[in-house]
């Protein structure tokens, strides 16, 4: 569906839908001001706190949010501090965030984003990695063959995962595969990445080491000698993060400037409403 252009007091809105949600644009690419918020049919929603980890809790498909998409190099994330946590480009010593092309590979090897619901807890030692949470929803790779679209919330099929150590601090990676890819019935567990797709892990392994290095950072580490854990291990991993998503969103533990209000969220001290949370 092609975008809808809103005019507002506040400027030009673009709009479009994908899946059951939608995402409306403000501002433009590659400025500060840019937000995509994501919108449900009852307004918009927090991609943080709304959408549900699950999509089959049975068949363990999960929900992912793309943040960004294959082969781009601007690092966009969910704003953990703004009213319904709208998508934004990251932005470090006052400058937009650009990752570097890392030989032979041009922008992010794969649609990155996050697991709604989860949260790596910064007051958290990890048993696994000896190093607290990242203050952040756990972070996803997802290796099927299409570009998907920024703001898309996609059915997902867990396969492993990577335990690097960023800065001295948690963060996992997810190795993940969109349940219509053509490739997803064959792969059911990290051994099968390899086979079906040769290659892959390393370059993602060696993607993660070397990617701040061009900014003058040192190497990243990882946890488990660099090995990738298999779907269990992953599996297990994500809801610890969605069981400390439960003890931020609470008010058990300290998120600090998190914002978190939610539109759906039953039993939540911190539910707004569609009036409360409008964006345009």
């Amino acid at each position: 569906m092609p975008p809808r252009l809103l005019f507002s007091p506040r400027g030009v809105h673009r709009c479009f839908t994908m899946s059951v949600y939608s995402v409306c644009e403000r501002g433009s690419s590659n400025t500060n001001g840019y937000r995509m918020f994501i919108k449900s049919t009852s307004g918009p929603i927090s991609p943080f706190h709304d959408i549900p980890l699950h999509l089959d809790k049975q068949k363990n498909i999960f929900n992912m949010l793309v943040e960004i998409p294959r082969w781009t190099n601007a690092k966009m994330e969910i704003c953990k501090e703004e009213l319904m946590n709208p998508i934004k480009q990251d932005v470090k010593n006052g400058k937009l965030r650009f990752v570097n092309n890392i030989f032979p590979h041009k922008g992010y090897i794969w649609n990155y984003g996050a697991l709604p619901q989860t949260w790596e807890d910064p007051n958290h030692q990890d048993p696994n990695t000896n190093a607290k949470g990242d203050n952040d929803p756990i972070d996803v790779c997802e290796i099927g063959s299409k570009i998907l679209s920024r703001g898309s919330v996609i059915p997902v099929k867990v396969l492993g995962i990577l335990a690097m150590i960023d800065e001295g601090e948690t963060d996992w990676k997810v190795i993940a595969i969109h349940t219509d890819d053509p490739l997803a019935d064959k792969l059911n567990d990290i051994d099968d990445v390899d086979k079906h797709m040769p290659g892959l892990l390393k370059a993602t392994r060696d993607w993660f080491r070397y990617y701040k290095v061009p900014t003058g950072k040192p190497e990243n580490t990882f946890a488990f000698n660099g090995d990738f854990k298999n779907k269990a291990f992953a599996l297990d991993v994500i809801q610890q993060t969605h069981e400390q998503w439960k003890s931020l969103i609470s008010g058990k533990s300290d998120g600090k400037k998190i914002a978190c209000l939610s539109l759906w969220l039953v039993d939540h001290n911190k539910r707004t409403n569609p009036k409360a949370a409008r964006v345009d």
